[in-house]
């Protein structure tokens, strides 16, 4: 990627807080005077929500590689047409989910191979990788409470059970062990702003 621009996603369970994370994130940065580009996936491009849609709300089983595989072909095009073309212009690009998603949940999640999962992955993105990765850290029990006071229905992954989620979680914390040099873990249970400071720290000796 550009030296000129900037990568950072953000992981975690659903109900972990990342929207609200990416905002916050995004207003700072914009004070700073930096070009922001806030981007997600699935649903970071036009080919993007018509897979989202499939992968999230399709009524009916999805087979787990072929779950695994539609990810991976919005990530191939996202990170051509969005991802690649902002960091070349020097923008910060912050970014809700990539390919340790893909490792957590449909590798832990839906018991498939991890490593197959990122290899798949880094190959559709062309070995890409971001500068910092923020991994919001939350209980799924706690989740599925802030999940539940929401007051929306829930999609695929997010209806899954606790189970599911906890094996998510453990995947995400084994990804961050293994990279701490491009993670950043932050306990989600904290008050916003406290994570937003935590968040900031990090991203100000990048800038």
């Amino acid at each position: 990627m550009s030296a000129r621009g900037l990568w950072i996603t953000l992981e975690g369970g659903d109900g972990s807080g990342k929207t609200t994370q990416a905002a916050l994130l995004e207003k700072w940065l914009r004070a700073q005077g930096r070009e922001v580009l806030r981007t997600r996936e699935p649903g970071g491009s036009e080919v993007g929500v018509l897979i989202r849609d499939i992968v999230l709300h399709h009524r009916g089983d999805i087979a787990p590689r072929a779950e695994a595989l539609l990810y991976a072909a919005d990530r191939a095009h996202h990170v051509a047409t969005v991802v690649r073309p902002a960091l070349e212009r020097g923008a910060v690009v912050v970014q809700d989910r990539y390919l340790d998603s893909s490792v957590a949940y449909q590798g832990a999640g839906r018991v498939l191979d991890a490593d197959q999962v990122r290899e798949l992955s880094l190959w559709a993105a062309e070995g890409a990788l971001p500068d910092l990765t923020v991994l919001l850290d939350l209980d799924p029990a706690d989740a599925r409470r802030r999940l539940d006071s929401a007051d929306k229905p829930f999609d695929r992954l997010e209806a899954e059970r606790e189970e599911f989620h906890q094996r998510v979680r453990e995947a995400y914390l084994g990804l961050a062990a293994a990279e701490p040099g491009r993670f950043l873990v932050v306990d989600a249970a904290q008050d916003p702003e406290r994570i937003a400071e935590a968040v900031r720290a990090r991203i100000a000796a990048m800038l």
